[in-house]
C-alpha cells in the first residue's frame, strides 16, 4: 500500500476520476442524499438542532446540497485543502489538523479525509473536529478491514494511510459517545441515548 505525501494532488484530474466521472467514480449521484437522509433522520430523532454545519474536507460540496434540501436555514461552513476546489467554489482554505474557527458547530461532517494522513495528523485532526463540534460528527473514514473486504480497488483511491476500526474508535472515545451509522455525539451534547442506542 502506498502512502500519500503531504503534496498530495487534490486537482481537477483527482475530483474528475473519483467523483465526476461515470466511469471511475466512488458513488453515484444518490448516495450522498441517501446518506444525509438516514444522518438527518438520525438527529431529529435525538431532537438535537442543525442551526450550524461545519464540512471539513467539503470537496464539492454534495453536503451542503443535502442540507439545503432539508434545512435550508441552516449555516453551512466548508473547510477545503484543494486549491483547486477552494478556486472553484470559494471554500475556506484550511486543513483537519490545524484549522481554527472563532464557534462551534451543531452538526460537523469529515468523509474521506482521515485516511489521507499519518497517525499524529489524524490524532490531532480528531481533537480539531471536537473542539469544533458541541452536537454531532458524521465521521467516514475507510480502516484496513474496509479495504480488504468492501472497497472496490478500481474505483477506490489506494495513496491512504490504513488503520483498524479499534484505533479510530479508541481515539474518538475520548471526546464522542457513538451511537452507529458513523455518527458520534460530542460528550457535551444534551441527547438523551437508551443504553443499546449506544455502542
Amino acid at each position: 500500500m502506498k502512502h500519500p505525501s503531504q503534496e498530495q494532488c487534490f486537482d481537477r484530474d483527482y475530483y474528475t476520476r473519483f467523483y465526476l466521472n461515470c466511469d471511475t467514480r466512488i458513488r453515484d449521484e444518490k448516495h450522498i442524499p441517501e446518506l444525509a437522509g438516514f444522518v438527518f433522520g438520525d438527529l431529529r430523532y435525538l431532537h438535537l438542532p442543525i442551526r450550524t454545519v461545519l464540512d471539513v474536507g467539503c470537496g464539492l460540496g454534495e453536503w451542503r446540497t443535502a442540507l439545503s434540501d432539508r434545512f435550508p436555514k441552516a449555516r453551512f461552513q466548508g473547510i477545503e485543502g484543494s486549491d483547486y476546489l477552494c478556486r472553484e467554489f470559494g471554500w475556506k482554505k484550511g486543513s483537519a489538523v490545524d484549522f481554527r474557527l472563532s464557534k462551534t458547530y451543531d452538526f460537523v461532517i469529515c468523509q474521506s479525509v482521515l485516511q489521507y494522513l499519518n497517525d499524529h495528523d489524524a490524532k490531532r485532526s480528531l481533537g480539531n473536529l471536537a473542539r469544533h463540534c458541541h452536537g454531532a460528527l458524521y465521521l467516514e473514514v475507510v480502516t484496513t478491514k474496509d479495504w480488504r473486504r468492501h472497497c472496490d480497488r478500481k474505483a477506490t483511491d489506494g495513496m491512504i494511510h490504513l488503520r483498524s476500526g479499534s484505533w479510530y474508535r479508541k481515539e474518538l472515545r475520548r471526546y464522542f459517545r457513538t451511537i452507529g451509522g458513523g455518527l458520534f455525539l460530542a460528550r457535551k451534547a444534551p441527547a438523551v441515548l437508551w443504553e443499546l442506542e449506544e455502542n
